[in-house]
């Protein structure tokens, strides 16, 4: 979430960078080691099959060598391994979730016209046929990861979603992951996690049936074979570290914006957050609720190295400049506490997902409980795209139908545009038409 110098120079106003970050830049990405890696293991896996996956999962991730897959029963029943009230928000998570993309859904509905006589062209959405979702259970296990990339993909229509989740033992994936995905209606589930998951699906090497598009989240390597394998197959994203931002004013407490901060840089030592805000009171008093809440927070190495070195505090004069700043910046997540968030809302264009209002915290979206999507770009993506939502599970596919009648419509201009490109078999087709046309009456 760097303010590029060059989008900078056309800020309306004043603004001042009270709080710097001591690294700063977009977060290295792509390391060449893990590029070669990643391209090495790729090759292998394509070349020997599952058998090389199975070899990978035992040394990287210690798998103990039996059956991968569950099966139905075990799928429903891993949830009995969990406490009855972790279990109930899971259940609640993956129904909120469920419900707000039923409600995309419901918005594409498709349409035809009568475009000029005798010519009907429409759309309608058809989904992708079979979904890869990685689900990951790193550092950090992340529960409602199945609710936003399965959950969302067969409330599209999706026939068939795959999951791949990391081994925890040598003998079994993290229960509640699995449990959020039987939740989410899952296919088939597989412990298996990292690259070799990912080739897995792509290449087809755990049902025979090659997956048509990879969606989740993971880590560097993980990242990285998604790149490598777009092409092979469709993906959602390529998530960098997850960002936070917040606009507040004077109006908004300190208290709550640090903590709304440090919510997210805990994500990893690279997770940007930013505050841009009216008020110079406002922004010095974060400033030192940060260090405050630091002191005691149990994650403050993860999250006070984010802080240091990604977290950055603006003073701008103006709402007009915050919503100018922060659209370069294009956050992930954006918070706005402020006096008239609806202005807000009508002004800002680039973030990934909005939180309005000092009772909207990320951490409600992060666990899939307001129902939204928190798979969503990072790194200035969200200037030009949008998260993963249903309609990322569906295509917009167009049809048309002519009619003898309407010919006189569409040929004439067919042939002269092809004549001055010099496609001449463009413009024989429309020739063709030309000639039998009304020949039949």
């Amino acid at each position: 979430m760097d303010l590029d110098p060059t989008r900078a120079a056309h800020v309306p106003g004043a603004y001042l960078l009270l709080k710097s970050p001591a690294i700063g830049g977009v977060p290295a990405q792509r390391l060449p080691e893990v590029s070669q890696t990643v391209s090495e293991m790729l090759t292998t896996i394509e070349r020997k099959g599952l058998d090389a996956v199975l070899d990978y999962s035992r040394r990287l991730d210690g798998w103990g060598g039996g059956p991968i897959e569950l099966t139905p029963h075990a799928l429903g029943h891993t949830g009995d391994l969990l406490d009855a009230e972790l279990r109930a928000s899971l259940e609640a998570g993956a129904d909120r979730t469920r419900r707000f993309a039923e409600l995309q859904r419901e918005g594409l509905t498709g349409g035809e016209a009568e475009i000029v006589p005798g010519v009907v062209a429409g759309y309608h959405y058809v989904p992708v046929g079979h979904v890869g979702a990685y689900l990951p259970a790193g550092r950090f296990p992340i529960l409602a990861s199945a609710f936003m990339t399965v959950g969302v993909a067969k409330a599209a229509g999706v026939p068939t979603v795959t999951a791949c989740t990391p081994p925890e033992s040598p003998e079994r994936g993290n229960p509640a992951v699995l449990y959020a995905a039987h939740l989410a209606g899952v296919d088939r589930a597989f412990v298996l996690g990292g690259v070799q998951a990912l080739a897995a699906m792509a290449f087809g090497l755990l049902d025979g049936q090659p997956v048509d598009m990879l969606v989740g989240a993971g880590n560097a390597y993980v990242t990285e074979a998604k790149r490598q394998l777009f092409g092979v197959v469709g993906i959602d994203l390529l998530a960098g570290p997850s960002e936070v931002a917040v606009i507040a004013d004077d109006t908004a407490d300190a208290e709550m914006v640090a903590a709304d901060l440090l919510a997210q840089a805990e994500h990893g030592p690279q997770s940007p957050a930013a505050l841009v805000t009216t008020s110079r009171a406002l922004a010095e008093g974060v400033i030192e609720e940060v260090d405050r809440q630091l002191g005691t927070l149990s994650t403050r190495e993860i999250a006070g190295a984010a802080w240091r070195d990604y977290g950055r505090v603006y003073w701008v004069e103006s709402p007009e400049t915050a919503v100018a700043v922060m659209d370069i910046l294009a956050p992930e997540h954006l918070e706005v506490i402020t006096e008239d968030d609806e202005w807000y809302l009508k002004h800002l264009t680039n973030y990934g997902s909005l939180f309005l209002g000092p009772w909207s915290t990320v951490a409600y979206s992060d666990k899939g409980i307001t129902g939204t999507n928190h798979v969503l770009p990072t790194g200035g993506v969200a200037r030009s795209s949008a998260g993963l939502s249903v309609s990322r599970f569906l295509r917009p596919l167009t049809y048309q139908r002519v009619t003898e009648a309407a010919t006189p419509y569409l040929a004439p201009h067919v042939e002269r545009i092809s004549s001055f490109e010099g496609m001449a078999a463009h413009g024989a087709s429309a020739t063709l038409r030309s000639r039998r046309f009304g020949v039949s009456h």
